[in-house]
């Protein structure tokens, strides 16, 4: 059924609309990430720090705090339903059915809850802080980012006419459509939704995904958002985050352990889910840093998501260290995941896994961003690519509102952590704007890791 998203949100009038109605509306590598928590870290403390990046945003001034306080208060009380635990272990993910421990499915559906909170205004910004233990903790990162970012466009929708409201989602939904349509029927390519943390609204995303589904068949990966996957039959995408190198560093106790906590995690990893979702991370605290000294053994992982860097300047630097490894790209995985949008995915795509015009180079599709069939166009692959699209995906409004202002523009809110057992977590990034962590303990990482790589770039989302 196709659900009237402008009348809906004209006609909403009831006190309390929850946003998250259920545990699994989170990306599927926070559950992953929780089983690995709870399986090795189980009384670890941890906080996690809201952080607006578009600054000029006053969060504050356009969010309710009561209301806010509401929707996390309502979510803090949720608990997992026997159907979605049957599901959780019943499922088969990546082709594997039992991802997740008999264990810990028992403790999730009996014994996990989430972590309190401190909420409110500073400096017409929102403050909101997660404390306790990792296994109640972690989850929040996603809940929260999507609970305000759907509060956000609520305020704006309050203000727009039903008529208005029509406007504003018919624009939306050609501008959809028309990004479908240059992506459908191209051979080969792999496009997942990961736009959870950055989404319109639920119901968006929901219509979204179902979208994707419909029009782009076998171009449509999955959903990284667990509980669309689980209601709607897709694959839940996912593996892990930079959380978990951040917390390894932070509880080292040299800066030898702090450089090496990056590969004692992969090495955790492997083992705990059997040699399995080995898609590595390695921007944490710096992509260049981590190729250069990894283990060989980390070349035999199945591949890299791209994050804070060139995307192209990142898979070429994979390629190369793959092949200085001795190991075959073509048999590897490259996901990119930032701030992606047509253009980019499909120049992306032709770059590095797709079909380039006969007798042209990898080179001269570098910023291409148009396709087309028929004999001019010839197979070429450098390496698996997928795109993870995420914000231009579930949240493209630019230029959508019939007032001409941009308050549903996307902006960039991240909940990251921030301490690992009162010591301050640091993440680095290869993006010198997206460092988070006290200064100096930023700069004393950076003289740890080095910054080799690292450029200084505007974040968009």
């Amino acid at each position: 059924m196709i659900v009237n998203i402008a009348r809906r949100a004209h006609d909403h009038n009831w006190e309390l609309d929850p946003i998250i109605r259920s545990l699994l509306d989170t990306d599927f590598y926070k559950l992953l990430m929780l089983q690995f928590i709870w399986k090795h870290f189980p009384r670890t403390r941890v906080s996690f720090t809201l952080q607006n990046r578009t600054t000029h945003v006053r969060l504050g001034n356009i969010v309710d705090v009561n209301e806010l306080r509401e929707q996390l208060e309502a979510t803090r009380k949720l608990r997992f339903h026997k159907s979605e635990m049957i599901w959780l272990a019943g499922n088969t993910f990546y082709g594997r059915r039992g991802m997740f421990e008999p264990a810990f499915l028992e403790w999730l559906e009996k014994d996990f809850e989430l972590s309190d909170f401190d909420l409110s205004i500073q400096d017409g910004q929102i403050s909101l802080r997660f404390d306790g233990l990792w296994t109640g903790a972690t989850l929040w990162e996603i809940y929260a980012l999507a609970i305000i970012d759907e509060l956000k466009t609520r305020a704006s929708l309050k203000k727009l006419s039903e008529f208005e409201l029509d406007i504003l989602y018919a624009r939306a939904k050609t501008r959809l459509w028309e990004k479908m349509e240059r992506l459908r029927g191209v051979p080969g390519l792999s496009i997942s939704d990961f736009g959870t943390r950055r989404r319109h609204s639920f119901l968006w995303q929901e219509y979204v995904v179902k979208a994707m589904s419909d029009v782009l068949g076998a171009n449509f990966a999955g959903s990284s958002n667990t509980y669309l996957a689980y209601k709607h039959d897709l694959e839940a995408i996912g593996t892990n985050a930079h959380e978990l190198p951040m917390a390894m560093a932070a509880m080292a106790n040299s800066e030898e352990e702090m450089r090496t906590a990056q590969y004692r995690f992969l090495e955790l990893w492997q083992q705990t889910y059997q040699g399995e979702l080995l898609i590595m991370l390695p921007d944490t605290f710096g992509t260049t840093q981590f190729l250069r000294d990894a283990p060989d053994w980390v070349a035999d992982w199945t591949g890299q998501r791209i994050d804070s860097k060139d995307p192209f300047a990142a898979g070429d630097e994979y390629i190369a260290w793959l092949e200085q490894r001795g190991r075959d790209p073509r048999r590897k995985r490259l996901i990119a995941s930032d701030a992606l949008d047509v253009d980019r995915i499909l120049a992306l795509y032709a770059y590095f896994g797709g079909t380039v015009r006969k007798g042209a180079a990898p080179e001269d599709f570098r910023g291409a961003a148009d396709f087309c069939d028929g004999e001019r166009w010839t197979p070429h692959r450098r390496i698996r690519f997928s795109a993870g699209w995420g914000t231009f995906l579930t949240n493209d409004f630019r230029n959508c509102n019939p007032r001409g202002d941009e308050s549903f523009n996307p902006i960039s809110l991240v909940c990251k952590l921030t301490e690992v057992e009162g010591r301050p977590a640091v993440k680095l990034s290869d993006n010198y704007a997206k460092a988070m962590g006290p200064l100096e303990e930023v700069e004393r990482y950076r003289r740890i890791f080095g910054v080799e790589g690292v450029a200084n770039v505007p974040v968009e989302v």
